[in-house]
């Protein structure tokens, strides 16, 4: 077995959760379709990951390349599906790149560097990616 990366999610009330990941850095995730949620939605997280995985790609893949970068944004859009399971369609992303005398074509190798070797969450995106469930019963 690989590598392994870990969360532990505990329901508080309506479809509030409070996650804590193996990091021990942790958060509230909610129905952002409900009102007064107090945290994003598990959606909002997938595409979070994915900006957050292919933006750190990129950073380090620009500094090994001696890129003078000074800043990184990266917006993300999901098309969900309009029936359930509103699965992921596509994603759209923007990389934001400033930098004085950045080299376009650096840049979009290190875009493209993470997409096709580093980023691990996009990767996980491929149909190869097996889910297991088992189930657990407290009486209380």
């Amino acid at each position: 077995m690989g590598e392994q990366t870990r969360a532990k999610l505990a329901w508080q009330s309506g479809l509030r959760f409070s996650a804590e990941p193996g990091s021990g850095h942790g958060l509230t995730i909610d129905s952002v379709a409900r009102p007064g949620h107090a945290g994003p939605g598990p959606m909002e997280l997938i595409v979070m990951g994915i900006a957050g995985c292919t933006a750190m790609d990129v950073v380090s893949i620009l500094e090994k390349m001696r890129q003078p970068l000074s800043g990184l944004e990266v917006e993300i859009v999901g098309d969900r599906a309009e029936q359930h399971p509103k699965h992921l369609r596509g994603i759209a992303i923007v990389y934001r790149v400033r930098g004085q005398g950045l080299s376009r074509e650096k840049v979009e190798r290190a875009v493209e560097l993470s997409h096709s070797t580093y980023c691990s969450a996009v990767a996980s995106l491929r149909e190869n990616c097996k889910v297991t469930t088992s189930v657990e019963i407290t009486e209380a």
